[in-house]
């Protein structure tokens, strides 16, 4: 990519682990701007998508303001607190119950579900997935997706130097976090400090690549 392709090329990396792979890849291809590399969780905000239809007799379509943040692992975050279905806080048409012990576990873990169910990979959904991701980056999208971008240590608290999912919205080329959301209550700062933490490890792993 350093010797052939063009300088403002735009990246998604799917190959697990996803997020400190494309940390790895940006380093290596000199001359492209960083913020054009991303890390693939649309996949997981799409089957959070699916999981809250299902279980409020909605379509996706209804649903708003969806966001992954943190790793494309299991210490993933799926965040409710902003969502919207039709309109309606999605945290007042579910039980707290369902959320912590159904939907986040099985949004965390699908994945691995999956290849239990099948005996192989979800390809399709991630290639469906991928196909997402890019289509909202280089149009251009209002509603909020997740992807996981580089950080500056100015953005939640999340430290500099770690690729990291975050809810943005796009502008074609181009992506922004959103700001200003409520990071204060406990099961929020607990899940971000434990997917921070694994990908801080993530990176010291492989500190002799960077």
């Amino acid at each position: 990519m350093a010797d052939h392709a063009k300088r403002d090329c735009k990246t998604i990396v799917v190959g697990n682990p996803a997020n400190t792979n494309c940390l790895i890849l940006q380093q290596y291809a000199k001359g492209i701007p960083k913020e054009n590399f991303t890390a693939m969780t649309r996949l997981d905000h799409n089957r959070a998508l699916t999981q809250l239809a299902l279980q409020t007799g909605s379509k996706v379509t209804d649903i708003n303001k969806m966001c992954i943040w943190g790793n494309h692992s299991p210490t993933m975050y799926p965040d409710l607190r902003s969502c919207t279905v039709s309109g309606k806080p999605a945290l007042s048409l579910i039980e707290e119950d369902w959320k912590i012990n159904e939907f986040t576990p099985r949004v965390q873990k699908r994945g691995a579900e999956i290849i239990d169910l099948r005996g192989a990979s979800s390809a399709a959904s991630a290639g469906s997935a991928s196909i997402d991701h890019m289509r909202d980056w280089v149009k251009g999208s209002n509603e909020w997706q997740s992807m996981g971008v580089l950080t500056d240590g100015k953005q939640y608290g999340v430290p500099e130097g770690l690729i990291f999912s975050f809810p943005v919205t796009t502008t074609p080329g181009k992506w922004d976090i959103i700001q200003g959301l409520n990071m204060d209550d406990e099961l929020t700062v607990a899940s971000i400090k434990k997917t921070t933490d694994e990908l801080l490890s993530e990176r010291q792993a492989v500190e002799h690549l960077l």
